[in-house]
């Protein structure tokens, strides 16, 4: 599993404009299965994406293609953990520790 963390890099109103066009992005990957949670930070200075996935590179390559990255307002930090431990809810992606 991986925690996406972006950082603004320009003012929101240019955030802003392009929001329609990262919103698309995030719904494709909610379809695609990838994302299972999202929001803005507070304060407003960027959000966190919560994802599921085994290949860190696929998970790169789709940060790559937000419109808030190719429209260069904003940076991702990008963390893997394994998801050992969960609410019920979200049991399908419990994940085993390597052995």
């Amino acid at each position: 599993m991986f925690v996406l963390e972006l950082t603004y890099t320009a003012p929101v109103e240019q955030v802003d404009a392009l929001l329609d066009a990262h919103v698309e992005w995030l719904d494709a990957q909610y379809a695609a299965g990838v994302f299972i949670a999202s929001g803005r930070k507070n304060p407003r200075d960027g959000g966190v994406i919560l994802a599921v996935g085994d290949d860190r590179a696929q998970i790169e390559k789709i940060a790559a293609a937000d419109p808030f990255t190719t429209g260069g307002v904003c940076a991702y930090r990008i963390t893997e953990f394994v998801a050992t431990k969960t609410a019920p809810e979200l049991a399908p992606y419990r994940q085993q520790l390597p052995v």
